[in-house]
């Protein structure tokens, strides 16, 4: 039997070890140690962030955008219905009203150009979903977020060391251009430590506060840089920083993040390259990177024409030991928010929920093993 390919392998660099063990060494293992500074330095001094904070999950960073925001019973937030749970439910907890929006026809990215005839007088705002570490269009969403006074922030699970390209052709790292930004470093991620996330601030009047709720609702992080004399508590908040054992594995996958961001896009333009003539069949459509986003290989997918046909690849890849998974189910469907959805019908959130199957994607696919892939795919598909 031919060795399993799974859809998944978290990718370990063999420093992780080490720098857990020197963090242990220093007797300083809770947050905001040594190697949380310096992953939050990295972050900030990289991709122009203003302030940074890393957290113990995306999930978490988007609770806390809901928070600076203060978020509340009434208010209303856009978002796409094509998104992982993590997106709504960090707004629904303080009480919000989602209302979904559909995905594009070509990509299952928000139909930005949907986004102005969802605001209403309670509309605060705006989440895009950089889907597979592709930008949405954000001049669209920051000059309706302009015109209309909205908050934006952005869900960057998928999309470190991904950029926008705007209309004045400036090239911007995704995440820093709204209000806020939230990161994913899942073991499925292009750099991970098994669980985490962080938050970015690109606007410095959340900064401050940031740093109380961060810290359990105290202003602990002023305390120990000496500028007030006691900490107490002072706003709400939770325990959101991660252990500096998260920290210190996070660290070893920056200083490789270069190696590792080349060796995924070379495993996408392989996969591309090889699946790209099966397009002219008219029964799959590869994915798309539009001209005003770069690509961070997070992901590679493929689009059928039906949910019997994408079922049918999953079967014959399991059968010839490959994993390969469908994504998100849409949200406005779901089981907890279908009876607060509006009734509309989201019909290409639907279709890419239906049609979207997911290749496997991880620094260690070797090329042999992307071609054993793709064969099984062009053998059904011609």
């Amino acid at each position: 039997m031919n060795n399993i390919i799974p859809f998944n392998k978290p990718h370990i660099t063999g420093k992780e070890v080490h720098y857990i063990y020197d963090a242990v060494a220093t007797g300083h293992i809770s947050g905001n140690g040594k190697y949380t500074k310096m992953c939050q330095k990295y972050f900030e001094e990289r991709w122009g962030f203003k302030k940074t904070l890393l957290t113990t999950s995306c999930t978490d960073a988007l609770e806390m955008c809901a928070l600076l925001l203060n978020i509340e019973p009434g208010d209303e937030v856009i978002m796409p219905s094509y998104t992982f749970v993590s997106t709504a439910l960090a707004f629904v907890r303080q009480g919000a009203k989602i209302v979904f929006a559909d995905s594009r026809t070509d990509r299952p990215g928000i139909d930005e150009s949907s986004i102005e005839s969802l605001i209403t007088e309670k509309t605060k705002a705006i989440v895009p979903v950089h889907y597979a570490g592709v930008a949405c269009d954000m001049d669209i969403i920051m000059e309706v977020a302009t015109k209309y006074n909205l908050y934006v922030v952005e869900d960057a699970a998928q999309a470190i060391d991904s950029y926008y390209i705007g209309k004045d052709g400036v090239k911007k790292p995704l995440g820093s251009i709204g209000h806020l930004a939230a990161f994913s470093f899942h073991e499925t991620k292009n750099i991970q430590s098994g669980e985490g996330g962080l938050l970015a601030i690109n606007d410095e009047q959340f900064i401050k506060r940031a740093e109380i709720i961060w810290e359990k609702g105290t202003n602990r992080a002023e305390f120990f840089r000496g500028e007030v004399n006691k900490y107490g508590w002072v706003d709400t908040g939770s325990s959101f920083l991660p252990s500096e054992v998260i920290a210190a594995f996070l660290w070893a996958q920056l200083e490789d993040l270069d190696k590792i961001q080349n060796k995924r896009k070379l495993i996408w333009d392989n996969y591309f390259k090889l699946l790209k003539p099966l397009e002219v069949s008219g029964l799959v459509k590869v994915p798309i990177i539009p001209g005003c986003s770069t690509n961070n290989g997070h992901m590679f997918y493929l689009i059928f024409n039906d949910i019997d046909s994408r079922s049918n690849i999953i079967a014959k890849l399991k059968k010839n030991s490959v994993n390969s998974v469908f994504h998100y189910l849409s949200l406005h469907k779901s089981i907890y928010y279908n009876s607060k959805h509006d009734g509309r019908i989201l019909t290409r959130s639907d279709m890419f929920a239906d049609t979207l199957l997911r290749l496997p994607m991880y620094f260690d696919l070797e090329n042999e093993q992307i071609k054993q892939i793709c064969d099984v795919i062009i053998s059904q598909v011609k």
